[in-house]
């Protein structure tokens, strides 16, 4: 969420009327979430110069562990100069920490596509865009979701309860330091997550969504503390549940 909003940032500043407007002053320091959007809180350092030059070697683009040589325009001007430098910040700042940990296996290889593409400044604003909202749409409509074996099947469910919450196993990378709570695509993928773990005995999908409409499950290592929820419903792995009475 934090690196899509960046880059619809980064798009609106290289297209803005005024110009390609570069931030000069580019440190995470400098932006707030706010309604789940990105915003710069100072824009006293940003500009719409680009620099000046006679020829293609005054177009050097330089960084404390990368320089990359651009065109010097038939006006003068280094092409592209101000986009660059706010994207490969973008990168450094915000890529490198954030896009690898927390998408699923198959989403995977595409984000390291962006990350190494941004990295070497092969990709533009433009490209970088549609590279985000293509990984988006396919997390949103479980597009990525690789045809395996149906598993929910082998899950008992009862609707109107969930689990107890409390401290239970952790997992990576949950919305909750208690235990595993994760985003899902549909309970199908949920049972998929819980056969993968094995600690995990049952799992509860509720009606509370991240900011990409998708449900959140919680994952737990046992099965018998529920209480009634009308707007939830438990899965209890058939072979935890055998011998026991629901």
């Amino acid at each position: 969420q934090i690196c899509l909003s960046l880059v619809k940032l980064l798009f609106y500043l290289a297209h803005s009327p005024l110009g390609s407007i570069v931030l000069l002053d580019f440190q995470p320091r400098q932006f707030v979430m706010v309604d789940g959007n990105l915003k710069v809180t100072d824009m006293d350092d940003a500009s719409t110069e680009e620099l000046s030059c006679k020829e293609d070697n005054d177009c050097t683009l330089d960084f404390p562990t990368k320089s990359f040589p651009l065109k010097c325009s038939v006006v003068g001007k280094c092409e592209g100069i101000n986009e660059k430098k706010n994207l490969f910040n973008a990168y450094r700042y915000f890529f490198t920490y954030l896009l690898p940990h927390s998408a699923p296996p198959a989403l995977q290889p595409l984000l390291s596509d962006i990350l190494n593409a941004t990295g070497d400044l092969r990709y533009g604003i433009n490209e970088t865009l549609r590279s985000f909202e293509k990984v988006l749409h396919l997390y949103k409509s479980g597009l990525y979701l690789q045809k395996r074996p149906l598993l929910l099947k082998d899950y008992i469910s009862l609707k109107g309860f969930r689990a107890v919450e409390g401290e239970d196993y952790k997992c990576w990378p949950s919305y909750s330091h208690l235990g595993c709570l994760l985003s899902v695509h549909s309970a199908e993928e949920a049972a998929a997550i819980c056969n993968s773990q094995l600690q995990c005995q049952s799992f509860t999908v509720t009606q509370h969504r991240t900011w990409t409409g998708r449900p959140l499950a919680s994952f737990q290592s046992s099965w018998t503390d529920l209480i009634p929820d009308t707007n939830a419903v438990v899965y209890i792995k058939r072979s935890a549940s055998s011998g026991e009475r629901l």
